[in-house]
Order: C-alpha cells, then sequence, then structure tokens
C-alpha cells in the first residue's frame, strides 16, 4: 500500500502498552504523530523514544497525541521502557503499538505484503523500513511523511517545527518559508488574489510579485 500526503490514514485497532486502541477514535479531534520503529532494544530508537518522552509536553500544548510502534509484542515493550528510562532518563509516556503481526506496518506501507511469521525472528535490519514518522490532522489525513534510515537519529524538535507550520497554515491563507520558526514573517499562500489579499492582510512586502511577505498572523 503506497500513502501520500492528502490520503487518509489508515484505521486501526491494535494491543498497545495503554490496552487496546481503535487509532482514528484515539485520535478524536486531536492532531497526532504515528512514529515506529524495527524492533525492541536498538540503540538508536531508544533514544528517539526517550527524548519524545522529555518533549511531549510541546507536543501536548499544541493537541497533538503521540503513539508509537514496534515490530515487537506489547510484553517486550514494557522491558525496553525500563531500558528507556535508565539510560534515557524519562520513560515513554504515550502509548506504543506492539505490531508483532506486522497489521499497522503493511497498512501504511513500511512492511511488504508478503511479510509473515513470526517477529521475533525477523532482525531489527529486516525490518529496517519502519522508520516512518506520520504526522495526521484531526480530519484524519496524513498532513507529512518522514522516512528515516536506522543509522540516523530522528530530528523531533523538526517535527514539532512542521507542525507548527501545519497548524498555522490550516487557520491561515500563508505559507511558511525556508527555516521558518513560530513568530517569524511568512508568504500569502498563492491561491490568494492580490484584490483578496489587501482584505486579510493589508500591505506586504513583494519583493517579487509572486513573494507576498507578511507578518505571521496572530
Amino acid at each position: 500500500m503506497s500513502l501520500t500526503i492528502g490520503d487518509i490514514a489508515p484505521d486501526f485497532v491494535a494491543a498497545t502498552t495503554d490496552g487496546p486502541i481503535s487509532f482514528h477514535e484515539w485520535i478524536g479531534d486531536s492532531w497526532a504523530v504515528l512514529f515506529s520503529h524495527p524492533k525492541d532494544f536498538t540503540p538508536i530508537c531508544t533514544t528517539e523514544l526517550g527524548y519524545m518522552a522529555k518533549i511531549k509536553p510541546e507536543f501536548d500544548k499544541r493537541g497533538v497525541k503521540l503513539m508509537a510502534l514496534s515490530v515487537d509484542p506489547v510484553d517486550r515493550h514494557a522491558q525496553w521502557a525500563a531500558d528507556i528510562e535508565e539510560t534515557q532518563g524519562t520513560a515513554p509516556n504515550y502509548p506504543m503499538i506492539g505490531d508483532a503481526d506486522f497489521v499497522v506496518s503493511k497498512a501504511y506501507g513500511m512492511l511488504g505484503a508478503d511479510v509473515s511469521g513470526d517477529a521475533a525472528d525477523r532482525t531489527a535490519a529486516q525490518n529496517q523500513t519502519v522508520r516512518g514518522v506520520f504526522v495526521i490532522g484531526p480530519d484524519k489525513k496524513i498532513k507529512l511523511i518522514l522516512l528515516y534510515p536506522m543509522t540516523t537519529g530522528r530530528n523531533f524538535d523538526e517535527i514539532l517545527r512542521v507542525i507548527d507550520s501545519l497548524q498555522l497554515t490550516a487557520r491561515h491563507a500563508v505559507a511558511t518559508p525556508v527555516n521558518w520558526r513560530q513568530g517569524e514573517d511568512v508568504v500569502i499562500a498563492g491561491s490568494v488574489s492580490n484584490e483578496r489579499a489587501r482584505e486579510i492582510f493589508g500591505v506586504w512586502k513583494e519583493p517579487k510579485p509572486y513573494i507576498r511577505i507578511v507578518a505571521q498572523p496572530a
């Protein structure tokens, strides 16, 4: 299954460290981040899960729920969480899916439909494609997809920056330029005519007719 931005995020019911969860119901009217891991007790993923737990309050401020996934059963997640707390200083404080039957990984296109067998018999390298980040809106549509190699730890501060942009541009007719951060100038969306832009924004800086710069809307 090939997913892209704008697709409805596949719904599923899965066992998690917080009990069985129906994904769309769990999202409700919130935003959500689903981030996945090829196997428990892997070094880079351990650092990622600990860091996400530390910065979870930043996601909470933005109304964003977090859910992790690993291609191992839930009972192993509990053992891994103890290691994460010991080595990273914070245990996961969000649900972690046990995807030992590969159902969610396949639904999100991270493993092929032909994958089968016992998850315990598969190595992290065999599951290396299960290193995704999916940002999902309240409309249950996918807003962002990022895939990472096993050797590169993910930058979750960047995920927060992207969510700030996604939430801002969902509310206002603007787009955010390169390296934009909260509070910086933005660009009037190309879909907005100059006449309509004057009604909404008044005046703007225009280094080129197609680059209309305004202060970030409140």
